[in-house]
C-alpha cells in the first residue's frame, strides 16, 4: 500500500439520493491504498458538496446518485458548472459512481474522469486510485509476471480458472471472451490428453481422441494464437499444464509461446500409475524434479498440484498433508524460488467445513516451515472438482460456500471451479458467471469474515494432523539408506513409500505401483483411515504398525 497520508479522497451522495453503500465501498477501497477520507453522507445538497471540496482540497472527489437517469444528469450538470465556476476544477480528479443508466449519462460530462456502474472488476477502481491514466486499457498497465501480479493484486486474491474446449477455434475465442470480461487474472489452459503427452509424437497420437479433456493443441502456431486472444481486456496470465512426457521441451514451448505464468508439476501423478501418462513411477519422479530445477535456473513459479491428487483418491487427511510436504520439499530442494502451494477443498466431497479447514491449514503449517529469503511461498485454494451437485442451484450454492471457506486461509490464488462442471465443461459464460459470484464472495469476506480459523474443533484437529504427519515423515525416512542425506527427495524412497504403502489411498486398490490397502471412511467430518475387520479409526501409528513398520 503506498503512503498517501496527506492526500485526501472526499465523496458522497449527491441532492436527495441517499442511497450511500456504493460511497463507502469506494472510500474503503481508497483507505486500502493509504488515502484519507472524508465521507459526506447521504442527499448532499449540491452548495455544501461544493463547498466541501473548497474546505477540505481532496486529491479525488467521488460523487454517486442513484436515482432517475433524467434527474441525475440535470443535477450532475449544475454540480459540474459549480465547481468549474469556483476553479475547483483543476488540479484534482473526479469521478461519479451510480447506476449503470446514470453512469452513462456521466460519461458524457467532461469534469468526470470515470464513470463506475458497479459492473467493474473492482481492481478497475483500485488502478483508478492509483493514478492509472483514463482510457482503454494497455498491457502495460497490467503486470505480466505472477510475483509482480501477485502485488499488485494484494489484498485480493488473484483469481484463476481452468479452460479449454475440445475444439481450438472456440477455445481461441473463448480465451478472447474471458480476457475481455476482465474478471480472470490467470486463464489455465486445459489441453488434451495427446497435447500433453504426444505433443512432439504426431505417430503416437490417436485421432479418435482429439479433445479429450482439453483443447486440441498440435502446434507452436496453436498456443501462439491463444496467447494473442489474450492480449485484450485485462490481459490475463496464462499457464498450463507441465504435461507427461518431454517435460523439458514443452516448458520450453509454453515459455516460448505462451509467457507460461507458472510451471504446475505434480510429484507422484500423471504417469503409469494414474493412467495418464507413459512414464513409469520412479521414472516420473526424477523427471518431475528435473522440470522443477528447469524452472527453478529460470527463476520461474512452480507449483506441485500434487496433495488435491491423493484427495480426490480418498486417501486420509494425514497423507494429504504429508503429501503437500514432500512437493514443497522438493520444489525447495530443486531451487525453486517461487513456489505455489496447492490447497483443493471439499476433497473427498463428505468433509466438514472445519475439518476441511483443519486439514488445510495443518498442510499450510509444514508447507511454511520451509519458508526462508530464498523460498518465497504463495498459498493456492480451489472448489472441489468432485464436491459440486449436477442441480444447477445446489452447484452455485457449493461454489459460494467453498469460496468462503477458501477465505479463511486469505489465499494469494483463488482457483475457481466452475458451477456446472458435474454437468459440462465450462464455456466462457460459465466461467464469468462463477467468477462473478467468487468474487463477490471475496469481497463480502475481506469486509470482515470471523476468525474461523480459531475454532477449537479446528485448531484441535489442526495440531492432531501435525503430529500425525510427523509420525508418518519419520517412516518414510526409515526407508531411506543410512547414507541419503534426505530421504523426502531421495527418488528409490519417495517410491518405496507408495509401494510399501506409507502414501497410499482406496482408489489404488489393484494397482501395479501402489499397495493399494488403505481404508478410509469420514468419522466426525474428517477423512480418517479405519481398520478393514472392524472399521474403527486408526491413528498413524496403528496403520503403520498393520504395515509391518
Amino acid at each position: 500500500m503506498s503512503n498517501r497520508d496527506d492526500q485526501v479522497v472526499l465523496a458522497g451522495a449527491l441532492g436527495e439520493c441517499v442511497h450511500v453503500a456504493g460511497v463507502l465501498n469506494f472510500l474503503r477501497l481508497a483507505e486500502e491504498q493509504g488515502y484519507r477520507t472524508e465521507f459526506l453522507g447521504p442527499a448532499t445538497p449540491l452548495e455544501d458538496f461544493v463547498q466541501a471540496i473548497a474546505d477540505k482540497q481532496p486529491t479525488i472527489v467521488g460523487v454517486s446518485y442513484r436515482l432517475t437517469p433524467e434527474t441525475g444528469e440535470r443535477l450532475l450538470q449544475q454540480f459540474a458548472e459549480a465547481v468549474r465556476a469556483r476553479g475547483l476544477d483543476r488540479g484534482r480528479r473526479f469521478c461519479f459512481g451510480g447506476t449503470p443508466p446514470v453512469a452513462e449519462r456521466a460519461r458524457h460530462i467532461p469534469l468526470f474522469e470515470r464513470a463506475f456502474s458497479g459492473e467493474e472488476p473492482v481492481e478497475e477502481i483500485v488502478a483508478y486510485l492509483r493514478g492509472r491514466a483514463v482510457g482503454p486499457p494497455r498491457e502495460e498497465d497490467y503486470p505480466q509476471t505472477f510475483v509482480e501480479r501477485w502485488a499488485w493484486k494484494r489484498p485480493r486474491p488473484l483469481i484463476r480458472h481452468h479452460f479449454g474446449l475440445p475444439s481450438l477455434e472456440e477455445t481461441i475465442a473463448g480465451v478472447r471472451q474471458l480476457a475481455e470480461s476482465r474478471l480472470l487474472d490467470v486463464i489455465s489452459l486445459g489441453t488434451d490428453q495427446d497435447a500433453q503427452e504426444n505433443f512432439f509424437h504426431p505417430e503416437d497420437q490417436d485421432p479418435r481422441r482429439k479433445g479429450a479433456g482439453g483443447v486440441p493443441v498440435r502446434s507452436a502456431e496453436d498456443f501462439r494464437r491463444i496467447y494473442e486472444a489474450s492480449r485484450t481486456g485485462n490481459y490475463p496470465l496464462l499457464r498450463t499444464y507441465a504435461g507427461t512426457r518431454d517435460l523439458i521441451r514443452l516448458a520450453e514451448l509454453y515459455q516460448e509461446t505462451i509467457n507460461n505464468a507458472w510451471a504446475a508439476i505434480p510429484l507422484y501423478w500423471f504417469n503409469r500409475m494414474d493412467g495418464r501418462g507413459p512414464l513409469g513411477l520412479e521414472e516420473s519422479l526424477a523427471a518431475h524434479q528435473e522440470a522443477m530445477a528447469w524452472h527453478a535456473e529460470r527463476d520461474i513459479p512452480v507449483e506441485c498440484n500434487e496433495p488435491h491428487h491423493w484427495g480426490m483418491r480418498d486417501a486420509s487427511d494425514t497423507v494429504f498433508v504429508v503429501a503437500a510436504y514432500l512437493a514443497a520439499r522438493n520444489a525447495k530442494a530443486m531451487g525453486v524460488r517461487h513456489y505455489i502451494s496447492h490447497y483443493m477443498f471439499n476433497s473427498p466431497p463428505g468433509l466438514s467445513d472445519k475439518m476441511d479447514l483443519a486439514k488445510m491449514l495443518a498442510a499450510r503449517d509444514l508447507v511454511e516451515s520451509l519458508r526462508d529469503d530464498d523460498f518465497h511461498i504463495y498459498h493456492h485454494t480451489r472448489n472441489g472438482l468432485l464436491s459440486y451437485p449436477v442441480q444447477e442451484d445446489a452447484a452455485r450454492a457449493q461454489l459460494a460456500a467453498s469460496v468462503y471457506l477458501q477465505m479463511a486461509m486469505r489465499p494469494d490464488v483463488l482457483h475457481v471451479v466452475a458451477f456446472c462442471e458435474a454437468d459440462h465443461a465450462a464455456h466462457p459464460e460459465d466461467v464469468i458467471a462463477s467468477v462473478r459470484m467468487a468474487r463477490h464472495v471475496i469481497e463480502i469476506a475481506l469486509r470482515g469474515q470471523p476468525t474461523m480459523t480459531l475454532d477449537p474443533a479446528v485448531e484441535a484437529r489442526r495440531r492432531e494432523l501435525g503430529a500425525e504427519a510427523q509420525v508418518l515423515l519419520a517412516a518414510i525416512a526409515s526407508l531411506a539408506p543410512a547414507d541419503v542425506s534426505d530421504p523426502f527427495t531421495h527418488v528409490p524412497t519417495l517410491g518405496l513409500a507408495v509401494r510399501r504403502g506409507l502414501m497410499d489411498a482406496p482408489h489404488l486398490r489393484n494397482n501395479p505401483y501402489a499397495l493399494g490397502r488403505s481404508v478410509t471412511r469420514i468419522v466426525d467430518g474428517a477423512c480418517r483411515e479405519v481398520d478393514p475387520r472392524t472399521g474403527e479409526p486408526m491413528d498413524e501409528e496403528q496403520r503403520l504398525a498393520a504395515l509391518g513398520l
